[in-house]
């Protein structure tokens, strides 16, 4: 488990937490609205070299993000608006997830049966004082 103590700390917390997790592609990312999913895959993004602002995909479903320093491509899925697992077919969610691209899916409950059964699913709660801990 890791613990974000607070803004300032993320960037450390998301080095911590790319390390951990190298080399898997598909990261499900669950918890509450206001959790910091987005928050968390933003400062996970800039630790991978992404220098374009990095913000939620909850209208376009998917935003795609290049690193500066590998030129790997970054999909960042926010499933929380679609309103039928067909949705998520229907704009190709399984070949991303294939691709062995980096994944980042948030609301990934909506869509979970498409997922691959290598995922690593990152649940973010808040702690106390603000803090969030993000369990893999």
């Amino acid at each position: 488990m890791l613990e974000i103590k607070n803004i300032a700390s993320i960037g450390d917390v998301a080095k911590e937490f790319i390390q951990k997790t190298s080399p898997n592609s598909v990261f499900a990312f669950r918890g509450k609205m206001g959790a910091g999913k987005t928050t968390f895959i933003k400062a996970v993004c800039e630790e991978l070299g992404v220098s374009e602002t990095v913000n939620s995909p909850s209208f376009a479903i998917i935003n795609v993000y290049e690193s500066d320093t590998t030129g790997e491509t970054i999909y960042h899925f926010d499933f929380y608006r679609i309103n039928s697992i067909q949705e998520a077919v229907n704009i190709g969610a399984e070949d991303y997830f294939n691709s062995g691209s980096l994944c980042f899916i948030e609301w990934p409950e909506k869509i979970e049966s498409l997922l691959p059964d290598d995922t690593v699913w990152v649940d973010i709660v808040e702690g106390e004082n603000g803090s969030r801990l993000v369990r893999l």
